[in-house]
């Protein structure tokens, strides 16, 4: 598999991780939404951490969402994640441009700027679970550690990065996901947090070409660290005609009878893979029949 997600566990069962490789599908994100590159770090690196989190989902049919609304010029990003790590998203203006931070990286957080991440768990039950909390840097990875500490009261260290090619093209994407459990010692805490200190960065891990496993061997690997399983993970969207035909039918006749009058064919983007989907009169007027 090219993308994928190690899940595993270390310290008997007192810390649980995950890490993951995501380059072909920021590559493949960024090359639907046209990105930036500063707009792919962003986008990758929230891609990334969604595809994780998506895998910690319990029920085969839960999806979660993550949204960040910002007053930066990226002015925004939404990403969804299944159980299975199939995740979709793109970012509001996908074409912002910044100069390079003042240590020469890809600016994300100037990109957001202040805002509100969002995470949205829909588990099937009646109203879905809604965690808000502020960005505290806009880098993401930070947003979400800060998450997880106060909405989810879950100690983690979250670690996302993209790295660019010199064409603009996606080089390296991953990150990591490591948490401790309540029941955590405070000796595995101090040790812990002391390795994670110890790290240069995600970035360079995934440059140096480790891959998810010996990243997690890298920093659990004192912790007598035991690989559960790896899964797949890739860009996936559900899309489809006969879905968008659903919605255009959802906003009503009225509507649906004044396009059917401008006599112009319509064309409907998807949002997450920016797929185009072209309606004639014809197909409008069928449509037309359906709707109440």
């Amino acid at each position: 598999m090219s993308d994928y997600i190690v899940r595993a566990t270390a310290a008997n069962n007192q810390i649980r991780a995950f890490a993951a490789t995501t380059r072909d599908l920021a590559e493949y994100a960024r090359s639907v939404h046209n990105t930036s590159p500063v707009a792919t770090a962003a986008l990758g690196r929230l891609l990334t951490a969604g595809a994780m989190m998506g895998s910690m989902m319990k029920g085969s049919n839960d999806l979660l969402t993550l949204q960040i609304k910002c007053n930066g010029p990226i002015q925004g990003l939404t990403v969804t994640a299944d159980a299975n790590a199939n995740v979709k998203g793109y970012v509001y203006d996908p074409t912002v441009m910044l100069p390079p931070s003042p240590i020469g990286k890809l600016d994300v957080g100037g990109a957001l700027g202040a805002g509100v991440l969002s995470v949205i768990k829909d588990m099937a039950l009646k109203d879905p679970y809604v965690g808000q909390t502020e960005l505290v840097s806009g880098e993401i990875a930070e947003d979400i550690t800060y998450y997880y500490a106060t909405s989810e009261q879950i100690p983690s260290s979250v670690a996302l990065g993209v790295l660019m090619n010199k064409d603009n093209t996606v080089k390296r994407s991953g990150g990591f996901i490591i948490q401790l459990m309540p029941f955590a010692e405070d000796e595995i805490i101090d040790k812990l947090e002391q390795k994670i200190n110890e790290i240069s960065s995600i970035t360079n891990l995934l440059d140096d070409d480790l891959t998810p496993e010996m990243i997690l061997e890298h920093i659990l690997g004192e912790f007598n660290l035991e690989i559960l399983d790896t899964m797949p993970t890739a860009f996936t969207c559900n899309c489809s005609k006969e879905r968008v035909e659903k919605a255009i039918i959802s906003i009503g006749k009225k509507d649906i009878q004044e396009m059917i009058e401008d006599n112009e064919p319509i064309e409907v983007n998807c949002h997450f893979c920016n797929t185009k989907y072209h309606f004639s009169i014809n197909e409008l007027e069928m449509i037309l029949k359906k709707s109440k």
